[in-house]
């Protein structure tokens, strides 16, 4: 009880640290900014408190299978706190914050090629947008896609060289895949299939689609602006971290119905041994 009540609280003021991050680094963020920040933050400790001190899951994906969750968690916490930390620079430059905005524009200016995600996050701007703007968005965005890739990798190479997450003993689809009815019709294993296919295809359309949209929906709707340093860190995160998320989801349940194929295999094998004997 004492260890699961430390992990659940542990898990809690992370997600808490995480979402109040660019109200920290930020020096320049108004009184009720920052208090609608501490009420997100409160109120998403309290749900992944809940989530992870009770016994049965409810939300949360993958919960008894990691380092699924923590990847992801990693990946968003690097972007938000990298993001804050160069805007914060902007405002009071310091060492870690001038190496990281040169990190950034290198990275971001070998990510910014035609078509790619990154040249389109740029030219979504507006055509009166500062040169400032447009390096700040393309330094944003070449960091964060550069993380979310690498969080990606990290994760296949789990799959795919170490085995998750057949690794970490017997894997349960009710308890790891709470979301996911088992017992809704048709056979499992084409479902989880079709699913990790969708998870895939939409999480690389994601980064293309997300800009067009934005840019579409910026002539009938008042736009995003991201001269804003905290509209700006939250926008480029959401922007590399959903489609990023939705793809490791899509290989996992792929990699869940591979592991339902290869023991329906080994039953049906065994069961065929038997009534040749």
């Amino acid at each position: 009880m004492f260890a699961k009540l430390t992990s659940a609280l542990t898990r809690a003021i992370l997600v808490a640290l995480l979402l109040a991050i660019p109200a920290i680094l930020l020096p320049s963020v108004s009184p009720d900014a920052v208090q609608i920040v501490l009420f997100f933050a409160v109120f998403a400790s309290v749900l992944v408190f809940i989530e992870y001190f009770s016994t049965y899951p409810s939300i949360v994906e993958f919960r008894f299978a990691p380092p699924f969750n923590r990847i992801r968690f990693i990946a968003i916490f690097l972007c938000v706190f990298t993001l804050s930390l160069i805007a914060r620079g902007e405002m009071a430059p310091s060492t870690i914050t001038g190496f990281l905005t040169r990190l950034g524009i290198v990275v971001g200016n070998l990510i910014d090629i035609p078509y790619s995600p990154v040249h389109l996050m740029v030219i979504m701007l507006p055509d009166n947008a500062s040169p400032e703007l447009v390096q700040s968005v393309r330094v944003a965005s070449g960091i964060s896609y550069f993380v979310s890739l690498a969080a990606l990798a990290v994760f296949f190479f789990y799959v795919r060289i170490l085995g998750w997450p057949a690794r970490n003993g017997a894997f349960n689809v009710w308890v790891n895949l709470p979301l996911f009815d088992p017992t809704a019709g048709g056979d499992v294993l084409p479902r989880l299939q079709r699913d990790a296919r969708l998870n895939i295809a939409l999480g690389f359309l994601m980064p293309f689609l997300i800009p067009a949209v934005i840019q579409m929906m910026s002539d009938l709707i008042n736009p995003i602006y991201l001269d804003d340093p905290m509209t700006l860190i939250w926008t480029i995160s959401a922007w590399a971290f959903i489609p990023v998320s939705m793809i490791m989801r899509g290989i996992a349940m792929g990699r869940v119905a591979e592991l339902i194929d290869e023991n329906r295999r080994r039953a049906y094998a065994a069961a065929q041994a038997l009534q040749l004997v």
